[in-house]
């Protein structure tokens, strides 16, 4: 069972059988031009993902993205159109998914209600969302006065010290928590017997409080520690301990996770690690390669 394969996760994951998954937990693009693959609007315009002498300068933004406010009318397309792509893949997730079966799916902030609108229209159940809170995030908000100071406008300047553009430091992250319905007719607690999914494991989270000083027994909040190894792999990567308490709180050992965008691997590495069968997708050659590397 356990498998990495190269190539697009829309194709795919069309050869996996129907009913046949555990758990879908998957790091999706999040639709806000962070690199080419993330990139999922048809309005590019000549300079995204270019380079400005604030680009030159960072550590962490390299492109340059689309400000909130777009530069075109066609930019105001672009969450429908998140919306759009997330409907290519929704309907054979469920498809393969077994009837009260979890999927946990890490969306970005700006575009997440419209992950949870497809998912939903896809005959999903959006069953909670988890903050997953950071121990660190990049941060770049841009003073006001300074912009003022370039001006050499210093009665303004003055009028908006303290005051910035931007967004607030990102330590929360949205971890969407959906269902597969459970058959009409019966119970959750049936569904359990016939399929072996559909509640949750409270000892198990308990057990990943303690180890990741969680913010609040067995709350929809959750916090870990990042670790060194949780770095250079992906610009996204996500902490394998994280990972490991997302399948653990679902699934038993031998059951089946996939990840069909799966990046770097953590969420393999994680399954594997927890005697999980995994698949996994990735249509990026080095990354698929780095995989392989890691399992």
């Amino acid at each position: 069972m356990n498998r990495v394969e190269l190539g697009d996760s829309l194709e795919l994951i069309k050869t996996l059988d129907d009913e046949s998954i555990h758990l879908i937990l998957s790091d999706i693009p999040y639709g806000i031009n962070y690199d080419e693959w993330d990139v999922l609007h048809n309005n590019t315009n000549s300079a995204l993902l270019g380079s400005s002498p604030a680009q030159a300068k960072s550590t962490v933004f390299k492109s340059r993205g689309k400000p909130l406010n777009g530069w075109s009318e066609a930019d105001k397309k672009i969450s429908k159109e998140y919306y759009e792509w997330c409907l290519k893949w929704t309907p054979d997730w469920y498809r393969v998914l077994k009837p009260g079966a979890s999927c946990f799916i890490f969306a970005g902030r700006r575009m997440a209600h419209r992950c949870i609108c497809a998912m939903e229209d896809s005959g999903f159940i959006f069953k909670d969302m988890i903050s997953w809170e950071k121990d660190a995030a990049a941060y770049r908000a841009q003073r006001v006065s300074c912009v003022f100071d370039r001006r050499n406008d210093t009665e303004n300047s003055q009028k908006w010290e303290g005051w910035k553009i931007g967004n607030l430091r990102p330590l929360f992250e949205p971890i969407l928590w959906f269902m597969k319905p459970y058959p009409i007719g019966g119970t959750l607690t049936d569904n359990i017997i016939n399929y072996e999914v559909g509640g949750y494991n409270e000892a198990a989270l308990k057990q990943s409080d303690t180890l990741n000083s969680g913010l609040e027994i067995c709350s929809n909040i959750l916090k870990v520690k990042t670790e060194a190894s949780d770095r250079g792999l992906h610009p996204t990567q996500k902490a394998v301990s994280l990972m490991e308490t997302l399948i653990k709180l679902v699934t038993k050992e031998k059951q089946v996770v996939l990840d069909p965008f799966c990046g770097c691997g953590t969420t393999l590495v994680a399954a594997k690690n927890l005697n999980r069968e995994y698949i996994g997708f990735e249509i990026n050659k080095t990354y698929y390669n780095n995989i392989l590397k890691r399992l």
